[in-house]
């Protein structure tokens, strides 16, 4: 899985719709090949972009937990915190 595209679903607060387009975008560039299409294949590529930002709206708004929702910015600190770790010289 691409590394760029991080877990929307059961944070406090909700993905945003810039987190979602954000996500789209980076699987469409992983699956595609291009990180800028060519101006030929820009539309098919935006296409691609609004259809799975709107698939993973749908996704997010059917999918149901049972677990408390996990905090965005603690989410964030540990992530740091564990990147810090291992990237340390």
């Amino acid at each position: 899985m691409c590394r760029n595209i991080k877990t929307l679903f059961n944070f406090e607060p909700a993905a945003t719709e810039d987190e979602i387009r954000f996500a789209s975008l980076q699987f469409v560039r992983k699956i595609s090949g291009f990180n800028r299409p060519s101006k030929v294949n820009q539309a098919a590529f935006d296409a691609a972009v609004d259809e799975i930002a709107a698939a993973t709206r749908r996704l997010l708004a059917s999918l149901e937990t049972n677990t408390p929702s996990r905090n965005r910015a603690e989410e964030a600190a540990r992530a740091q915190a564990r990147s810090a770790r291992r990237f340390v010289k």
